[in-house]
């Protein structure tokens, strides 16, 4: 008998977004509007977005990290995301919640963030 309280051996540390939702791409391009003050590049292109989940009802959860527990605007991102996401057509709510497992890193950034650092 198994324990129901341990993951699944291989469950994804991120879970999975609602990509074939119709409304997954205008938030993905409304998350790609908000840049982390420090670095020239958007929230999205950083991987800073884990999971965008959209259920039925068209309440949007995202759960997101930070590069560092000591971000300045830690406390006010979140605040951002609620404001890019909820002005979309047919959102019905916005909710963000801030994880750091797994921890950020940069092999989470996508080519076009790499590109514009400098990293490639």
């Amino acid at each position: 008998m198994t324990n129901t309280s341990e993951p699944l051996e291989g469950a994804p540390l991120i879970a999975p977004s609602s990509v074939s939702h119709a409304l997954y791409e205008p938030v993905v391009e409304a998350c790609r509007s908000v840049y982390d003050p420090e670095i020239p590049v958007n929230i999205y292109e950083l991987g800073l977005i884990y999971t965008i989940d959209i259920n039925d009802e068209n309440d949007v959860k995202i759960i997101m990290t930070l590069t560092a527990p000591g971000c300045p605007v830690a406390g006010e991102m979140p605040g951002w995301i609620v404001d890019a996401v909820s002005p979309l057509d047919g959102i019905k709510s916005v909710d963000v919640e801030i994880t750091w497992d797994p921890p950020w890193g940069m092999e989470m950034m996508s080519d076009e963030a790499r590109l514009e650092l400098g990293f490639m």
